[in-house]
Parts: C-alpha cells; structure tokens; sequence
C-alpha cells in the first residue's frame, strides 16, 4: 500500500509525522524528528497530500 496523507505536528524543537494509507492505517510514524531532518525526511516520502498541525505555542 501507498501513503495517501502525512500530518506533520509542528512544534519547537521537532516535529511528530504520522503517514496513512488509503486503509488508514500507520504506514509511517516518527515521533520526533529534528528540524534538521525534516526537509531530507519528506524528500524521501512519495508523493502524497500533506497536512500540518500547529498550536498557538508552534508560532513562537
């Protein structure tokens, strides 16, 4: 199976992604990922629809 969807949780230090199929099911988890690492991350991650996630303390 493909990944449909990866949801990002943004947040100071490092992010959380979490990537379904078309089943919903977790095809993907990585609870902590550095921001040095995200953009290599997602680079190798098949095209898919990203949504991202942020609270008002991610803005600051």
């Amino acid at each position: 199976m493909t990944i449909l969807t990866v949801g990002i949780d943004l947040d100071k230090g490092a992010f959380a992604l979490h990537g379904v199929n078309e089943a919903g099911k977790a095809e993907l988890v990585w609870p902590a990922v550095k921001r040095d690492n995200l953009q290599q991350l997602i680079a190798m991650t098949p095209p898919c629809r990203i949504s991202l996630d942020a609270c008002s303390v991610a803005h600051h």
